[in-house]
């Protein structure tokens, strides 16, 4: 028998108001009939009917046109969805070279994405960009800035997430020094969030996973750690990765990265290709001045050279990544970014030399999401923060 929990007290009206919209989200965009409600949500039909009514009244939910009647004459079935620009919600990842602005709606459905590259990774320069990126992608969307209803920055460094400040953060000079939740909450009159840029891209790809790494790769490393579904920021600084120190001779570069990001982001993968293909005029990688990507291409095309090269960038990932692995028994390692488009020549040196360093190697994989990886994290944790103050 169904639970029936009468509409009468305003808690219990909200209590099963909240009930609905949970379950017209679990199967958004798609509309849900009346008969569908009640049996997601054990309530019964008058009281799923008051709370559809309630929803719609409050502009959360659409109507759609009755289905057609069915052929024993009864009548046409009301159909609801969500009604995505009810609370749209906009993402933003801040680096030092590119700035990306998303926006979505309640129903998870991406209404703009703009990507800008950066010429000069000075905090000032780096705050118009945000602006500007921010403008372009309501624009695109159709929408103001006093419509959004939640609002998640991604940004490299160390972040203090209650107090939405900058920590530490040597990619980007002068960037502690900004309130950059103050500049947002400036413009929009809703709650801002501040998050490592390689947290939110752990919440992107976490799903159902009970304890995974996931590492942003590009011309910077870092990581964020998920631990039975839930993100673990430790006091602050956890999934640094990009500060561990490989074995070795470390360059010395006076920008502050760190040793790791020096020794294998996608700079000095591109830097390491170009001593290595020296002496060698077979190699596609002599001459000019390939990049990261087209070392990927030219070992998966069977470049000697640059299957050395990416074996040792393998290696060394290994070697720094293994002692995590070690102590957190990770079942997958995902990695997102720019090296994320490497495929299966950097993806299966890693698990050979991941599995020769570990006593239960994970399962090691790149996020489809590739560079967007970032940006989906933070609008997937808006989204969260509008949905929870929703159904409380």
């Amino acid at each position: 028998m169904k639970e029936d929990r009468a509409v009468g007290t305003p808690v219990l009206r909200r209590l099963n108001t909240a009930a609905v919209l949970r379950a017209v989200r679990e199967r958004a965009p798609d509309p849900l009939r009346l008969a569908e409600l009640v049996e997601l949500t054990g309530l019964t039909r008058p009281t799923v009917g008051q709370a559809v009514d309630d929803l719609v009244e409050a502009g959360w939910l659409q109507q759609h046109d009755p289905a057609a009647a069915s052929r024993h004459g009864g009548r046409p079935a009301v159909r609801v969805s969500l009604r995505g620009r009810a609370a749209p919600v906009l993402g933003l990842d801040v680096g030092p070279h590119t700035v990306s602005a998303g926006v979505s709606d309640l129903a998870a459905r991406r209404l703009a994405a703009v990507r800008r590259p950066v010429g000069r990774s000075e905090a000032g320069h780096l705050l118009r960009a945000v602006d500007e990126v921010i403008e372009s992608a309501l624009r695109e969307a159709g929408l103001g800035a006093d419509e959004i209803a939640g609002v998640v920055v991604a940004t490299p460094g160390i972040v203090d997430p209650g107090a939405g400040r900058v920590l530490l953060a040597p990619s980007v000079p002068g960037w502690t020094s900004v309130d950059l939740s103050g500049h947002l909450r400036d413009r929009f009159p809703c709650p801002v969030q501040v998050e490592n840029d390689a947290n939110l891209a752990a919440l992107a790809v976490a799903g159902e996973r009970g304890t995974l790494l996931a590492v942003q790769w590009g011309e910077r490393l870092g990581a964020g750690v998920v631990i039975d579904g839930r993100l673990h920021r430790g006091s602050g600084a956890a999934g640094e990765i990009g500060f561990i120190r490989p074995p070795g001779r470390v360059p010395e570069t006076g920008d502050g990265r760190g040793p790791l990001e020096r020794t294998i982001g996608a700079e000095a993968i591109a830097a390491r290709a170009r001593r290595a293909a020296r002496g060698h005029p077979e190699s596609a990688l002599r001459g000019g001045e390939p990049d990261a990507a087209a070392v990927f291409a030219a070992a998966a095309a069977g470049d000697a050279v640059a299957q050395g090269v990416v074996d040792a960038v393998a290696a060394t990932f290994a070697q720094a990544i293994a002692p995590a692995v070690l102590v957190l028994d990770p079942d997958t390692v995902v990695i997102g970014g720019g090296v994320a488009r490497a495929g299966s020549v950097l993806l299966g040196a890693i698990t050979r030399h991941l599995t020769e360093l570990t006593l239960t190697p994970p399962t090691v994989e790149f996020s489809g999401l590739a560079e967007d990886t970032v940006l989906t994290g933070a609008l997937h944790l808006a989204l969260d923060e509008v949905w929870r103050r929703l159904t409380v």
